[in-house]
């Protein structure tokens, strides 16, 4: 068997998946059709400094630890971090909340803000998220997507009462009114729905593990995420990874119903006997990556697509509101909110996000006069079919701005301030109309039809946040290792199933690689 593999995509699935394939002896080609790694982990040039473009938020660092341990090195020697104090400041009018690091700092924050039964809600939620979490970790979140049955399997007797109340079937919002009775509340912990790129009213009650994993800890990484990304690249070429950017993909070959290569827009072909796409699954069932391979997975249909964003990527000029690094605005009606999205529209009052990259404490303002921003307000993913006007994008501005200022803060954007739109999202993520997170978690069945790690077509693996385990950085560098896994759990397999001819009529089985999953 070809030892060669192939990755599309140098996002973070796409860099866990090669430095692990090339921590285990593989000989491992990275094809990028952009500039350099990161996918939708990016930073924007902007005046000459890097602002991130994508994530802000860095959680679940032992991930990442594990992975680094796992090619011979360690996080600390590759990207410096410390823990963010608090975790975010939220805002509606002149009313404001943080949460912190702290749990007994954040109940106590939210007793004053709300009331000792809200103190005491929030001590109950808590405690409900970490218990959905802890009970859906090693059997879903790191082991390859399944069917409800076979998670039941996994859990065991000892999980079965946690199965048994995992609450699928209730909507994340309606679970947050048996926590919370004041709305302010209920929209700043429904908001997690949205790490994931869904509506709180439509994803269930499930979705409040992310709550858990925030209040876990959040990791300010110097110098911005994007370093993450340079750090996995650095680990890659250590153990010998050949990166290629500038190099899109027009074609995965495919010979004899299995993955057998790449094919560049050059033309050149590159042979191999495993791929890793790290693209989103929906474009090679849009066609994308051609007709032989397009059979492989299923495009995602509009009415399934996660959220979209309007990301503003700049310097500012800011007086009045005390931001931190991770801010939110929200807006006076929630639910219209979200059914304006869902209907197609940029909402009339969106809730805003900020981060403010210079910021890494209650008391750190940055020297100048400007400072890095990155903003976010909410988009329908619709950049493929119907692209957001000049007059929409000014009247989504002017919103933003209005949003911001009803809770004190004066936001003044450079002229040099870079704006991406679900349209430019299409353009760098193809197929996905703009949608960031693949596709929504909406119903009860919804994790469950995410891609998994592996295809219908033999040889062809996917990795991303738009895969099995989830959206967002940790569960991409999941997808990551569950594709290698798989792939190495395949070709081990393979290997045994074959049974080689030698002299004087021995045959002899090759070492498995990996323990089968």
């Amino acid at each position: 068997m070809n030892e060669h593999v192939v990755v599309i995509g140098a996002g973070i699935g796409g860099l866990v998946s090669a430095a692990l394939l090339a921590a285990r002896g593989c000989d491992v080609t990275v094809v990028e059709a952009g500039a350099g790694p990161g996918g939708k982990l990016r930073s924007v040039m902007v005046d000459g400094q890097a602002i991130d473009g994508g994530p802000t938020v860095f959680t679940m660092r032992g991930v990442f630890a594990d992975i680094f341990a796992r090619c011979g090195a360690t996080l600390e020697d590759h990207v410096t971090m410390h823990p963010a104090t608090i975790l975010a400041r939220h805002a509606w009018g002149a009313d404001r909340l943080d949460l912190f690091a702290d749990p007994a700092a954040s109940e106590a924050a939210i007793g004053e803000f709300a009331g000792a039964r809200a103190a005491l809600g929030y001590r109950a939620f808590r405690a409900e998220a970490k218990r959905i979490f802890d009970a859906l970790d090693r059997p879903f979140l790191r082991r390859t997507n399944t069917d409800p049955i076979t998670l039941g399997w996994r859990m065991g007797l000892r999980g079965f009462s946690d199965y048994c109340t995992l609450r699928p079937y209730t909507s994340l919002w309606r679970a947050l009114d048996g926590y919370f009775e004041d709305p302010r509340l209920r929209q700043l912990f429904g908001r997690y729905a949205t790490y994931c790129g869904s509506s709180p009213f439509d994803c269930p009650a499930t979705l409040m593990l992310i709550a858990h994993v925030e209040a876990s800890g959040v990791w300010l990484i110097e110098g911005g995420m994007h370093r993450l990304a340079q750090a996995l690249e650095t680990l890659g070429r250590r153990n010998g990874v050949c990166f290629r950017y500038g190099a899109p993909v027009s074609e995965i070959a495919v010979e004899r119903g299995r993955a057998s290569g790449v094919v560049l827009r050059t033309g050149e072909r590159i042979a191999a006997g495993a791929v890793v796409c790290n693209a989103d699954p929906s474009a090679i069932g849009a066609g994308r990556f051609g007709a032989a391979a397009r059979r492989a997975t299923t495009a995602v249909p509009l009415r399934r697509r996660s959220l979209g964003a309007m990301v503003w990527t700049g310097h500012a000029r800011v007086h009045g509101f005390p931001l931190v690094r991770h801010n939110v605005f929200f807006s006076d009606d929630y639910a219209a909110e979200f059914v304006a999205l869902a209907q197609g529209r940029l909402a009339g009052a969106p809730s805003v996000y900020i981060c403010a990259q210079d910021r890494d404490g209650p008391d750190h303002a940055p020297a100048g006069d400007t400072e890095r921003v990155q903003i976010i307000v909410n988009a329908p993913p619709l950049g493929d079919v119907s692209p957001i006007t000049p007059a929409e994008i000014a009247t989504c501005t002017r919103h933003m701005l209005e949003r911001v200022w009803q809770s004190g803060l004066s936001l003044e954007l450079a002229p040099s301030t870079v704006l991406t739109t679900p349209g430019g999202f299409e353009t760098l993520f193809p197929s996905t109309g703009g949608a960031l997170y693949g596709p929504a978690s909406h119903g009860w069945a919804a994790s469950f039809r995410r891609q998994g790690s592996r295809t219908r077509i033999p040889g062809l693996y996917c990795a991303g946040g738009s895969t099995h385990p989830g959206a967002g950085v940790p569960m991409a560098a999941l997808s990551g290792r569950l594709a290698v896994e798989c792939l190495l759990s395949d070709r081990a397999s393979t290997l045994r199933s074959v049974r080689v001819a030698m002299p004087g009529g021995i045959s002899m089985r090759p070492a498995q690689t990996v323990p089968t999953a």
